[in-house]
């Protein structure tokens, strides 16, 4: 029996990836998982056992099945609070991150955004990995509109990002984050525009005959 279908999205710091991959998860009925998802998980998993009993007693969602099986098969990486995620070196960060991948996957019909998803899972069956791109000055513009950065710090906002995420990929999975031979779709945000490259990405999805 083959995977469940997944799609993963892998951007450029201001490109609109993660707008772009909320209106692909929306338009397929699929589960997002993005920053915010892994912070929730993690405050999740560390809320006391009764808690977590109680929402066994109605059908539960993917971000409840993950935090439940993580906070079983590794409470050590949950020593938190239920309002906030938890603090820690980065290894135990990372190891917290790919068990949220790996669960997220093992349900599939979910688009992960970041973290090295498709890094770690580059040889995975079905999955479609796509990259967001946009020219610098427009990623700058983005940047200052919608993310809130200071005009003054944006390229180095910009530049820094990027070259942390590419640390990250590079550090944890011996993997250039820019070899575009790594993506199945490569797509520029701000010639399509998010609909326009959501669209795409939905299409292809829909090729495969994922639904």
């Amino acid at each position: 029996m083959s995977a469940p279908p997944l799609i993963t999205v892998t951007r450029q710091y201001g490109s609109g990836g993660s707008d772009i991959a909320r209106l692909v998860a929306k338009a397929l009925g699929w589960t997002l998982i993005d920053n915010e998802f892994v912070d929730q998980v993690a405050r999740m998993a560390g809320l006391p056992a009764e808690e977590v009993a109680q929402l066994e007693e109605r059908a539960p969602s993917l971000l409840e099945r993950v935090a439940r099986t993580l906070a079983v098969a590794s409470p050590e990486m949950f020593i938190t609070t239920a309002s906030a995620p938890p603090e820690g070196d980065e290894a135990t960060i990372v190891k917290m991150t790919e068990r949220v991948i790996a669960e997220a996957a093992a349900e599939g019909r979910a688009v992960l955004v970041g973290r090295g998803a498709q890094a770690m899972l580059a040889n995975r069956e079905n999955a479609l990995h796509v990259y967001v791109v946009a020219s610098k000055p427009w990623r700058r513009k983005l940047a200052v509109e919608r993310l809130g950065v200071d005009p003054a710090n944006v390229d180095k906002v910009v530049d820094e990002t990027d070259k942390q995420r590419d640390h990250y990929v590079k550090s944890h999975y011996g993997r250039d984050r820019h070899d575009i031979t790594n993506y199945d779709l490569v797509v520029n945000a701000e010639t399509l525009g998010f609909e326009g490259a959501a669209a795409l990405m939905v299409a292809e999805a829909k090729r495969r005959g994922w639904r």
